[in-house]
């Protein structure tokens, strides 16, 4: 079996927020460790979340093993980036800035999470996590959810990729039901016509839950063989 070929900086966005991209980054990151590789995983902006160790990265860490994490600003707000910095009177991240300090980041693999989805601002100006993966050279991977509304969600996303001339990484599906209905079933085709073939993964529900143990089996059995995975697709029957 060929070995997957990570890209240097992967950026994950999806299609809006709680879509599972923290645990889609958390897998991306227990795979690429458990080859060996040396992992960093970069939240350029937490929000909804007060000072502390609380967050997104703590969940990354928690699940994958990977210590070396970045959170380069926090907002205590449940908003985007830009309407959490006005609100608290803080400056926003400069995503300049923060590009540099990506790059500065020594590691075989840099995963870099966004907020809520591709096309969010972070500053008065409308700067996007889609203008930091052109900053960064990096492909973007998204991830969405399955069931009703998804396609249109997913559409735009990948339009609004193609136009900046983004790479897509491929589309991964945050959350799969255990009880899958008509609609998630029917998304499935849907979801892969819209991504130009087989999706990138899809990971159960629940999956912040497992152990680290049986979280890596997870992410092996949840991700295509392009991230280091076994998976090849589910079944819409």
């Amino acid at each position: 079996m060929s070995q997957p070929v990570f890209p240097p900086v992967l950026v994950i966005s999806g299609t809006g927020t709680d879509v599972g991209k923290t645990v889609v980054t958390a897998a991306l990151a227990a795979l690429a460790a458990d080859r060996g590789l040396r992992v960093a995983v970069v939240k350029p902006v937490q929000t909804g979340e007060l000072p502390g160790p609380a967050g997104d990265l703590s969940t990354v860490r928690r699940l994958s093993g990977v210590t070396a994490t970045y959170e380069l600003a926090r907002f205590a707000d449940p908003l985007s980036p830009e309407a959490a910095a006005r609100t608290a009177g803080r400056p926003p991240l400069d995503l300049a800035g923060a590009a540099v300090a990506i790059k500065g980041v020594g590691a075989d693999l840099i995963l870099v999470e966004g907020a809520g989805g591709l096309l969010v601002r972070y500053d008065p100006a409308g700067s996007t996590i889609a203008d930091l993966a052109a900053m960064l050279a990096a492909p973007v991977l998204v991830v969405t959810t399955p069931g009703l509304g998804t396609l249109n969600h997913t559409a735009l996303t990948l339009e609004a990729l193609g136009r900046r001339q983004l790479a897509c990484a491929g589309v991964v599906i945050g959350a799969w039901p255990a009880a899958p209905g008509l609609a998630e079933r029917a998304n499935l085709t849907d979801l892969a016509v819209l991504a130009g073939g087989p999706l990138a993964g899809a990971l159960p529900a629940g999956a912040a839950g497992l152990s680290r143990g049986a979280f890596l089996a997870m992410a092996r059995a949840g991700l295509s063989p392009a991230f280091g995975g076994t998976f090849r697709g589910l079944d819409a029957g």
